[in-house]
């Protein structure tokens, strides 16, 4: 295969994937991972893609964000696995922070009747799964609501997670890698990740292996602050290795 004809077809994946890796490109193509990353950094020159860590994604995708409907549906059975193993880490009558994520709503909808948890969150999904759960005590944080994640952001939400110390927070991330750490689209929301982190004693992010190497606009940690990654067996060794050396439990499910 000639390199426009590799071209055409790194394009249409990235387009219908939303990413592609160096080197599952260049298992695909047969070609040395060296022969992807000329590619790759091609596409890049011609503004057809951006480089990300360990592969590419479409131009234009660095600020990309689904709306809801389309996270609920992405990955299902893996977000699934991954809630139900993170149900393993809620603390014993402790008090737990719910990120705003479609795994970690998951989660919020599979803790069970008898729990007696203390619960903050941002996220409106997450809360209003909550609101009828009688053993919870839950504190909703207030601040501007952004349509498109449904999550509080901004002044308020700050400052009411400055004000707490939770057992654990189940973190949420739209990318993920040991280098670029911790990434979502939004600045605010990022802002709002950050304060979840320091108002906790442990980190867990729950994660679908699908957002490893995945890079967004607004950086908000880094695996020193994560205690322990909940993925699925999809992840790449490489990833997970790297993710590990950083200090990072990581669980597969």
């Amino acid at each position: 295969m000639y390199a426009p004809e590799r071209h055409q077809e790194i394009l249409r994946l990235a387009r219908e994937a939303g990413r592609v890796d160096v080197l599952s490109l260049a298992d695909l193509f047969q070609v040395t991972a060296e022969t992807v990353r000329r590619d790759l950094k091609a596409l890049d020159r011609a503004g057809l893609v951006r480089r990300v860590h360990g592969g590419a994604i479409p131009a234009g995708r660095l600020d990309f964000e689904p709306d809801l409907t389309e996270r609920e549906a992405t990955a299902a059975e893996e977000k699934d696995r991954i809630a139900a193993a993170a149900l393993a880490e809620q603390p014993d009558g402790g008090s737990v922070v719910l990120d705003a994520g479609s795994t970690v709503a998951r989660l919020a909808a599979g803790i069970p009747a008898d729990t007696g948890l203390t619960v903050v969150t941002h996220a409106l999904p997450v809360a209003a799964r909550l609101a009828d759960h009688t053993g919870i005590d839950l504190h909703l944080v207030g601040g501007r609501v952004r349509h498109r994640t449904r999550a509080a952001v901004d002044a308020w939400a700050l400052r009411a997670y400055a004000e707490i110390r939770a057992d654990v927070l189940f973190l949420a991330a739209n990318g993920f890698c040991a280098d670029a750490g911790l990434t979502t689209p939004d600045l605010a929301e990022a802002a709002v990740k950050r304060a979840a982190i320091r108002a906790a004693r442990r980190v867990v992010l729950l994660a679908d292996s699908a957002k490893a190497g995945q890079e967004h606009f607004a950086r908000f940690g880094s695996f020193a602050d994560v205690d322990l990654l909940i993925t699925d067996t999809g992840l790449a060794p490489v990833h997970q290795a790297a993710i590990e050396a950083a200090g990072t439990e990581v669980v597969l499910v």
